[in-house]
């Protein structure tokens, strides 16, 4: 199939960007890598009057450090993410994530904030987003707009940007000290999205106590899902099998996945229990050897 007619602009500024999406209304889409919303137009699951090209517009790609925060442009591509040395450094279950998405072409292609704006529960920036906590900047007639990750994303492919609306930025927090993360997903096939994917992030003091721990999963329900009770399981804890168990399994209770053509929800949940006991137990490795995704050999 092919999409429907629709009218296309491709403004060289974020004014017009603006000023475009007010005048069209919800009957909008704005376009940055593509690699969504294209399939979307061919299958005729959306069918906006108006699309509006962002790749002119200037100023929107980069990484950029401010201490306890890396900003990320909307317009970044997810290989400049993943080979950036300070995300690399600095957020290491971003860098780690991100080289799970796709295949090297939608690499090139696919930006990081149009990934967070398409929604998708199954996906991994929206999954690490969740359990970081990454702060969304939004321009729209009325200025910027900041948006926690906890309120923009409100259902299947739904989020809290408004019609007239462009999302400018990503503001990512930095943990400090002795920090260890893991992201794992499991797929039909390398490259897909996740049937359930688990991304972790934990502080240990010298003594090898968790201080603070970060807990998310993807692909098991129409949002991803910060575990709190897995957190609240670990934080305060000295991390042995066990406990790691027990957390892994409060993981798996606090979620509630759906059956589809793809896996069953039981299927969903065993898997759920299985990645969050790898991926803890991955992320205290690292905090406690000092290492970052993709130093092991």
């Amino acid at each position: 199939m092919k999409p429907v007619d629709f009218e296309y602009f491709a403004p060289a500024s974020l004014e017009e960007v603006v000023k475009l999406a007010a005048q069209s209304g919800p009957d909008v889409k704005l376009m940055a890598g593509g690699q969504s919303l294209m399939p979307l137009l061919n299958m005729r699951l959306v069918r906006p009057r108006v699309v509006v090209d962002l790749n002119r517009v200037p100023g929107l790609s980069y990484v950029r450090d401010e201490g306890e925060t890396l900003v990320i442009g909307a317009l970044t591509t997810h290989r400049q993410v993943a080979e950036s040395p300070v995300v690399g450094e600095r957020l290491a279950l971003l860098a780690e994530a991100v080289r799970q998405i796709g295949h090297l072409q939608i690499r090139n292609r696919g930006t990081h904030g149009g990934s967070l704006v398409h929604a998708d529960p199954a996906a991994e920036l929206p999954t690490v987003a969740v359990a970081l906590g990454a702060e969304l900047e939004a321009l729209g007639p009325g200025g910027i707009r900041t948006i926690p990750v906890e309120e923009f994303f409100q259902g299947f492919l739904m989020t809290d940007l408004r019609p007239d609306e462009v999302i400018t930025a990503v503001r990512w927090p930095v943990w400090s000290g002795r920090t260890g993360a893991s992201f794992q997903e499991v797929a039909r096939r390398q490259g897909d999205l996740a049937l359930v994917a688990v991304a972790v992030q934990l502080a240990l003091d010298q003594s090898g106590k968790c201080t603070r721990a970060a807990v998310a999963l993807g692909g098991v329900g129409p949002r991803p899902i910060r575990a709190l009770a897995t957190e609240e399981k670990v934080v305060g804890k000295t991390l042995h099998g066990g406990l790691l168990e027990a957390a892994a399994r409060a993981a798996a209770e606090e979620i509630e996945p759906e059956s589809d053509v793809h896996a069953s929800a039981e299927y969903r949940r065993r898997v759920a229990t299985a990645l969050t006991r790898r991926a803890l137990e991955q992320a205290a490795q690292r905090a406690k050897g000092g290492l970052n995704p993709g130093d092991e050999t």
